[in-house]
């Protein structure tokens, strides 16, 4: 921006205080010549340095401040002195020592211990009361001051700084009673012109002359014809603000949702608290399998139970123990319903896609399903792991599906996501079949990433959800590993920490 540009674009502040700096650098000094506000002159010097107009530096130094007691013991002399004073002129019984020192309660038990503490004074006690006397070093100290009250003698506010040794004695002393003294951090600033505010005060600035906004009055009047408008400079520098935003992790959350809806799937919802039959039964889990023991999962205390669906609940049992009409030989044994009944936090959101199914019927298919939604896993927390996250969950039920349509999902979900190259290993889960784990390849750290797992659920889940067996393509994903990279994050616990400068630095989800 040229010369004349910058001094166009000068706020009113800015014009008043630019020239000063021409014979003034104190801050204070700014203030007192300008008229204006200390918070308007400070505005004004933020400006002019954020257009490189001037440089300011500002130093911090402790000062000394008299308080109420000390500006007293200045002009009466401290407590001491005058009881010093006091029993030297024949005052030597208590009463008669505080009224002829003019010292209170309080002061004539401090001046006691400082002159004890100096071997100034001799005390004795009767029945009548105290009684003092001066020892010879109490004598000398009545024919020089203290150094406490040399202190006290100077010119104040006093820089710490510029004490002697026996200045720092003092205060240290002083600082130690109380309402005397006390420090304060005086801070001073101090502005320069710049070469470039040298040369923008060589164009001239009129202030008088210039408006920085349009009024009804300005209009009406039409005193805007007989002046210059303030140039308003689109590129300069201004602080940054932190705005209100959606959370991280829910700004991702929603763009994966809008990746499933765009893709003709309605969202799924359910309770965060389950019972065993659907979080687990259903989905053809044993019930001696390890997810179900107490380190895996969060049971519910109370209520400790929920209800089953009669008629489901037979067929789940008849399943598990004998295969039922699936096809399968099942686990065998005998099936618990009381142990089905029992309530927890869900595990995983496959549990919305088994009550999702269970509602479906033969004419209302093919249907796609997905959800975004928080499980939980009794986990120790640390840096991969933790205990409360989002499960990315998605179901198609259709006859024609099959496990080529399924990876297609998937490869396109990710790519969506921003990741372009895909990998598809087999794998096994309890309830589908064939099963499939998905990897993402990071091209800067290149290693392949894991992400989720998927398959076709095995008959034993679907014949006694709907009926009959039709093929159900599934996947269940996490979605906080999947977005740790765009954030720059290595520990899933960050993304979930309560700091401030964190979620406002960090950049919206934009994919």
């Amino acid at each position: 921006m040229d010369i004349k540009n910058i001094a166009a674009s000068l706020h009113h502040y800015e014009r008043n205080v630019l020239p000063l700096l021409q014979e003034y650098s104190l801050f204070s000094d700014i203030v007192k010549e300008t008229g204006m506000q200390d918070v308007q002159v400070m505005r004004a010097i933020q400006w002019l340095t954020n257009k490189g107009l001037v440089t300011a530096s500002t130093t911090e130094e402790e000062i000394c401040v008299l308080e109420k007691n000390g500006e007293a013991y200045r002009t009466l002399g401290l407590p001491e002195r005058r009881f010093l004073q006091a029993v030297a002129e024949g005052a030597t019984w208590q009463d008669a020592v505080i009224k002829k020192a003019g010292i209170e309660k309080e002061e004539l038990n401090i001046s006691i211990g400082e002159l004890k503490k100096k071997a100034a004074i001799e005390v004795s006690k009767d029945q009548e009361g105290m009684r003092f006397s001066l020892t010879p070093a109490g004598k000398k100290l009545l024919e020089r001051p203290s150094l406490e009250e040399a202190f006290l003698k100077k010119t104040f506010p006093l820089a710490t700084h510029s004490l002697t040794e026996e200045g720092v004695y003092a205060l240290g002393e002083l600082k130690k009673r109380k309402e005397i003294i006390k420090i304060v951090k005086e801070k001073t600033i101090t502005v320069f012109l710049s070469s470039l505010g040298k040369e923008v005060l060589k164009v001239g600035l009129k202030d008088e002359d210039v408006i920085d906004r349009v009024t009804a009055e300005t209009l009406s009047s039409r005193s805007w014809k007989h002046k210059t408008f303030r140039r308003y400079d689109v590129c300069i520098n201004v602080p940054k603000i932190a705005g209100g935003k959606r959370h991280i992790v829910n700004q991702a959350a929603r763009y994966i949702k809008k990746i499933w809806l765009e893709m003709g799937f309605e969202e799924m919802e359910g309770n965060l608290v389950q019972t065993s039959f659907w979080d687990l039964d259903a989905l053809f889990v044993p019930q001696d399998h390890p997810a179900r023991a107490m380190q895996d999962t969060f049971y519910i205390k109370d209520p400790k139970n929920g209800t089953l669906p009669k008629e489901l609940a037979e067929k789940v049992k008849a399943t598990h123990e004998r295969g039922w009409n699936t096809g399968s030989r099942g686990w065998g044994g005998a099936w618990s319903a009381a142990k089905a009944k029992e309530n927890l936090l869900r595990t995983h959101t496959t549990v919305l896609s088994a009550q999702t199914i269970a509602k479906l019927k033969a004419e209302d298919l093919p249907k796609k399903y997905f959800s975004v939604a928080k499980v939980f896993r009794n986990e120790a927390l640390d840096w991969k792991h933790l205990f409360e996250f989002y499960q990315v969950e998605g179901i198609v039920v259709d006859p024609d599906a099959n496990l080529k349509h399924l990876i297609g999902y998937l490869r396109e979900f990710y790519r969506k996501m921003g990741f372009s190259d895909v990998r598809i290993r087999p794998a096994h889960f309890p309830y589908t079949e064939p099963s499939l784990e998905v990897d993402v390849y990071h091209p800067e750290r290149k290693v392949w990433i894991e992400l989720g797992g998927a398959g076709i659920f095995r008959p034993e889940v679907v014949v006694p959800l709907l009926g009959k067996d039709v093929p159900v393509l599934a996947w269940g994903q996490g979605l906080e590993r999947g977005i740790m990279d765009y954030y720059k994050l290595t520990d899933l616990r960050d993304l979930y920490k309560n700091d401030i400068k964190q979620l406002q630095e960090l950049p919206c989800w934009m994919k």
